[in-house]
């Protein structure tokens, strides 16, 4: 079953209704540059509504190793998402610190990059346009022959998720701008979103 990741939660209204819907993960953004930023305070006040059968996943761009593994341990987040310059050197320093699962995001532009993300160490791979967050997609044609399981992010909305289930099946799916209307969450739009990707499952298993 593919699953779903509802990115960039910053209020309770988020939360409850991510709690409706039940993807497997929802995301908090812990990068301070950007508009989806949540402070770990108000993170750990969210998570604390969540239903125990999401996990929550905080993302973080060249955060330092000790901060994302704090509010792992914390169990403010159950997973990070790595999602600057970090590298190997760095998810080998993660792993003194912490066994939570880890996930590295790759830009794709050519082969090359899906050749470097095939070589991560870390648990899972997501695969972006490099502009997280900005709501625009790479050529999915690159992902031909990919052979680790993948979280496909960039651009998702209601209206291509079916398209990147079918042609793509990826091991997830994860979306944030395309769950807004006037940059803040849309519940309608993310119930849209969830239950186009699960119809696009049913419809393949028949």
């Amino acid at each position: 079953m593919t699953k779903i990741k509802l990115c960039g939660m910053t209020e309770f209204c988020d939360i409850e209704a991510a709690n409706g819907l039940m993807p497997e993960y929802i995301g908090f953004v812990f990068a301070k540059k950007s508009r989806r930023y949540v402070a770990p305070a108000k993170a750990g006040e969210l998570k604390r509504r969540l239903n125990p059968g999401i996990r929550a996943v905080g993302v973080f761009v060249n955060e330092s190793p000790e901060t994302v593994a704090g509010l792992l341990d914390g169990g403010i987040i159950d997973l990070a998402q790595l999602h600057g310059n970090e590298d190997t050197a760095y998810i080998q320093q993660m792993r003194q610190l912490t066994d939570r699962p880890l996930i590295q995001a790759f830009p794709v532009h050519t082969a090359a990059d899906l050749a470097a993300a095939e070589e991560s160490p870390a648990d899972y791979i997501l695969l972006d346009s490099g502009k997280g967050g900005a709501g625009t997609t790479f050529d999915w044609r690159l992902i031909k022959g990919m052979k680790r399981p993948f979280f496909l992010a960039g651009g998702l909305c209601a209206r291509n998720a079916a398209e990147a289930v079918r042609r793509l099946k990826p091991y997830g799916v994860d979306v944030s701008s395309g769950i807004e209307t006037d940059g803040r969450k849309d519940a309608a739009k993310m119930s849209m979103f969830v239950h186009t990707v699960r119809d696009a499952e049913r419809g393949m298993r028949k």
